[in-house]
Parts: structure tokens; sequence; C-alpha cells
């Protein structure tokens, strides 16, 4: 879904959550995902100027069991040149906590990021069921 306007934020949140829901996670491990993708989407519109959040299930290809669920943020924002800082807790670019970026990594399984100046930031997080 497209992230543009602050309403968009709260749609991504809701639509992870109701997506992992619908994939028999935990209810912990729903609101967990709708966390991230919360901070995701706020990330791609205020650090980003806008971009897209996607959310899917992942499936063991044999089985087409559900394995997971991945939510991926991209944006053509300004990039963030040192992404090592913008993990630590308590950085912020913005007028914000801090614990953003560091919180996504902390609530799903598997965190990526790569990130060039002047070109864009596209994020990964996924949680195992």
């Amino acid at each position: 879904m497209a992230v543009n306007a602050e309403a968009d934020i709260q749609a991504a949140c809701r639509a992870a959550r109701q997506l992992a829901e619908t994939l028999e996670f935990s209810r912990t491990a729903a609101y967990h995902i709708a966390t991230a993708a919360s901070e995701l989407a706020a990330n791609l519109l205020f650090h980003g100027g806008g971009g897209w959040l996607h959310a899917h299930a992942l499936f063991d290809p044999q089985t087409q069991e559900v394995l997971g669920l991945e939510v991926l943020a991209l944006d053509h924002g300004p990039g963030i040149a040192d992404i090592a800082l913008a993990l630590t807790e308590g950085y912020s670019t913005g007028k914000g906590l801090g614990c953003g970026l560091p919180g996504v990594k902390r609530l799903m399984d598997e965190f990526m990021i790569e990130s060039t100046v002047g070109d864009g930031t596209c994020v990964k997080a996924i949680k195992w069921r």
C-alpha cells in the first residue's frame, strides 16, 4: 500500500495486524507485526517523503504451509547516511524518541536494511511462526 499521509500509517498497521491474524499468528505476534508496520510506515512518511509498505505471507514451497510474514518498506527519499547510527537506541534525526528502527529490529525475527544516500531506503522485517 502507498504511504503518503498520516491516515496511511493507521491503515498499514491495521492491514498488517489483520493479515497476521488471518495467518493465525498468536495475538502477541500479530501486535508485534502491527507495531513494526506502523513504525516503518511512519518512517516512510516522515523521513522518506512517502513510499510503499507491503506485508505478505511466506510459504513453504513444498507444502504451502505458512512459515512467516514479511513486511517490506521502500522509499525513494534521502536515504540513511549511517545505518549503524540509525539503529542506535535513542538516536533520532527528528523529534522522536529514537526507538523506531531499533524497536522494529527487536520486535521482528529478521531485519535487513539497505539505504543509499540520495536514492532511498528498503527495510525488510520478517516474523516467523
